[in-house]
């Protein structure tokens, strides 16, 4: 081949590339745009209420449901609606609520309390927390037969690819059980990850109509049991 054809389909190729992924990216975009993104704030006059108004605000949590939403499509591969559950709606509240936070459905509910007693970057911490319940917005269940362990693993393997990593969390290698969910899981999603670039995409696609453990084989050709024997054998002291 001729040193310019070889340039001309060089460029050629370079430029539909662009294009493919600015056609996603409109597609995203439109998506997003269909999608309305609420925030109440039922805690108002508490401490952690007045923190939240303060140091947060509604248009950064709305900001930040939208941003995470998009994150969460790319994580897990979600390209067109077809990939995605059907949510028109998401809600977030900021509610006299125990814990951290939790999500049922479409709806998000943060603890005003734990706002009020977290001592380090409030809006920080709270961006990490958005990212880990919208993952639970988007999120396969397993149709409800996954181990908790995993479903919150992945939640927090979202929290983890978005770069919202609170200093308490385990390091690499430490835990007890692959299942053993939050940080822990996290942390072992990602050395699986990293043996298959989208294992977690993929992971979370087969678990849209149930769930085996076989999963972990079909996609990495390792038992899980075997995979959580190398992940800590390579972080061992």
């Amino acid at each position: 081949m001729k040193p310019g054809n070889y340039i001309n389909r060089l460029m050629a190729t370079r430029v539909l590339h662009v294009s493919m992924l600015a056609i996603i990216s409109l597609f995203a975009m439109e998506a997003q745009a269909a999608l309305r993104y609420t925030v109440t704030n039922n805690a108002g006059t508490t401490p952690g209420g007045m923190r939240f108004t303060n140091q947060i605000g509604i248009p950064y949590t709305r900001q930040t449901l939208a941003s995470a939403t998009n994150f969460i499509w790319q994580t897990f591969r979600q390209a067109s609606a077809a990939d995605r559950k059907s949510v028109q709606q998401v809600s977030l509240f900021i509610d006299n609520v125990g814990g951290v936070a939790y999500t049922s459905g479409d709806q998000i509910h943060v603890s005003a309390s734990y706002l009020a007693g977290y001592s380090g970057d409030v809006k920080s911490e709270f961006t990490g927390v958005v990212y880990h319940e919208m993952a639970h917005v988007w999120q396969s269940n397993g149709a409800g037969q996954a181990p908790g362990g995993l479903i919150e693993g992945i939640a927090d393997f979202v929290r983890l690819k978005s770069g919202y990593v609170p200093g308490h969390w385990v390091k690499p290698g430490q835990g007890d059980r692959w299942d053993q969910g939050y940080d822990v899981t996290a942390r072992f999603l990602n050395y699986c990850d990293g043996l298959r670039n989208g294992f977690v995409a993929e992971l979370n696609k087969k678990m849209r109509t149930g769930y085996n453990v076989s999963f972990f084989a079909e996609l990495l050709g390792k038992s899980v049991d075997q995979l959580w024997s190398d992940y800590k054998a390579k972080y061992a002291q």
